[in-house]
């Protein structure tokens, strides 16, 4: 896998934690939609990039 391939996936899962922690931590919850959504973008383009791969 590319070295970019798995920075989006540690992006993925630093968005999934950082959607954890808002939504139980604190009372942001604007922020937490941000993070989340940007989570699901980062996860939809990670499975796009995987399907199209050669290997």
């Amino acid at each position: 896998m590319p070295g970019a391939w798995w920075l989006l996936l540690s992006m993925c899962s630093m968005l999934g934690v950082g959607t954890w922690y808002l939504r139980n931590f604190t009372e942001r919850d604007e922020l937490m939609r941000l993070v989340a959504f940007s989570g699901i973008a980062c996860m939809l383009s990670l499975v796009a990039w995987t399907w199209t791969m050669d290997l």
